[in-house]
């Protein structure tokens, strides 16, 4: 078995036991052929917080026979609704009672404030676990009428099977919910890879799906790298289902994995560049507030992050002057200090992406933008994106002039905080440039005219329109490709 390690957090002078090994049968095991291991990294630090097991091809071989065993014995037909139910509701009940300790050590491994990971992220899971759990018991069917003489004819929903999960490092304990949820609600079971740049909660969730009572196989982890593990996953033959939340790229080598296997069934979330539309009518203050949350709120480490706001010319300065002062009011820091958090802004989570984040700002410099907040990196220790304000606004006074809608600024998936704000000047050329991207995963518009709200909303190409607020707060379907939900 593999063994635990215990992690110090100097900050709370306090220390969480965090198991390190693949989690499969629901035992903590070593890597049947491999040495090689993941280093979870602190990214307010830059320090190692421990290693753990990464997952090799026979290892993800070894988790699909497990899940596949336990759907012909002890879960997928074999269960009623009622008990999913329950031991979904157990699950629940356990990550709430273990909320603070999994928010540390979200914390820890992700970056972001403490108090974001538990009241948000790990509030929400919480409640999409009771969700779907309300579901369990509810699953019907049809009965359809064809000939009631000689014929009865009726649906059934049953279980698709093994489903392969892979999640992303942006939400670690909130995707893992998302994805876990409806799969056990239906009788699935579940091979998990989470992101190998944060797998400690996902191996302490494993801890809580054990001690809530789901027989072996039902759920395993096995963290490993996106290539070894996710690759294997996407491909293998017994999986019946793989859901991915990631980038576009890598969603094209899914989905072309599971075509080539066994024609498996896929769900993809990827990327997006969401934008706000300002019009005159709007109220300037409440938009700045929302365009500010938009891509301040997790470090715009989000798929639908309003990386992208256009403002229509007349109210163009005062708004701006409204989001400089808004931004300026968010508050970056270690997650464990409470002054963190003031703003809901988290630190970058890998060197990678850090990297990738100031490439595009100098590319945006170098482009013709002209930066009117942030732009400059920070002396220290860990990812942070500038102290001052944590975002970079991108200004194209002339959009079509000075700046190109096709420049890296506009339409390159940053996930970062970085803003590019245009303007315009109708209403139709507001909506050409929403929709000039590739993405469709959500948009925002911000007006006082319910007619315009509407003409707007039915215009805009993307799954999710909100109005007057921010759609990261709301459910995404995309209506592009380039982020096919």
């Amino acid at each position: 078995m593999a063994q635990p390690v215990t992690i110090n957090i100097s900050a709370l002078n306090k220390s969480i036991t965090v198991p390190t090994g693949l989690f499969i049968n629901n035992e903590f095991v070593p890597s049947i052929d491999s040495t090689e291991v993941i280093e979870a990294v602190n990214p307010a630090t830059e320090e190692i917080i421990c290693s753990v097991v990464s997952a090799s091809p026979k290892d993800i071989d070894a988790a699909v026979a497990a899940a596949r065993q336990a759907f012909k014995t002890s879960w997928g037909k074999n269960v009623t609704g009622f008990e999913r139910s329950r031991l979904i509701n157990k699950l629940a009940d356990l990550i709430e009672d273990h909320a603070q300790e999994l928010a540390e050590l979200e914390s820890l491994n992700n970056g972001k404030p403490v108090r974001i990971a538990r009241d948000f992220d790990i509030g929400d899971s919480v409640q999409c676990l009771r969700y779907y759990a309300g579901w369990a018991d509810k699953i019907v069917g049809q009965t359809i009428e064809v000939d009631n003489q000689t014929k009865l004819a009726f649906t059934r929903h049953d279980p698709i099977g093994v489903c392969g999960q892979i999640i992303p490092w942006n939400y670690p304990i909130n995707m893992w919910s998302w994805k876990v949820a409806p799969a056990l609600a239906v009788g699935c079971t579940i091979v998990m890879k989470p992101s190998e740049l944060c797998p400690l909660t996902a191996l302490k969730l494993s801890e809580l799906v054990k001690e809530a009572g789901f027989p072996p196989g039902v759920i395993n982890t096995v963290p490993s790298y996106g290539p070894v593990g996710g690759a294997a996953l996407a491909a293998h033959p017994d999986v019946d289902k793989v859901a991915f939340t990631g980038s576009t790229a890598t969603g094209r080598k899914v989905m072309e994995a599971a075509a080539k296997s066994n024609l498996k069934k896929i769900s993809l979330e990827l990327g997006g560049k969401s934008p706000h539309l300002v019009f005159s009518s709007a109220d300037l203050d409440q938009a700045a507030n929302w365009a500010a949350l938009g891509i301040c709120y997790n470090t715009g480490q989000d798929c639908t992050a309003g990386s992208r706001v256009y403002v229509q010319d007349d109210v163009y300065d005062r708004f701006i002057e409204l989001l400089v002062s808004k931004v300026k009011k968010q508050v970056i820091g270690n997650g464990f200090d409470d002054a963190s958090g003031a703003g809901p802004v988290i630190v970058q989570i890998s060197k990678g992406q850090y990297d990738k984040v100031w490439n595009y700002i100098e590319s945006g410099k170098y482009e013709g933008a002209k930066i009117i907040l942030g732009g400059v990196k920070r002396v220290g220790k860990g990812y942070y994106i500038d102290p001052t304000s944590g975002l970079h606004l991108i200004s194209m006074h002339v959009l079509r002039v000075l700046y190109s809608p096709k420049s890296s600024q506009i339409s390159g998936r940053i996930f970062g905080p970085v803003l590019s704000v245009g303007r315009f000047k109708t209403e139709e050329e507001a909506i050409a440039l929403a929709n000039d991207t590739t993405y469709g995963l959500g948009a925002g518009l911000h007006s006082t005219d319910a007619s315009q709200c509407m003409r707007v909303t039915s215009a805009l190409e993307a799954g999710t329109v909100s109005i007057n607020l921010s759609f990261d707060f709301i459910s995404s379907l995309s209506s592009k490709s380039d982020s096919i939900d």
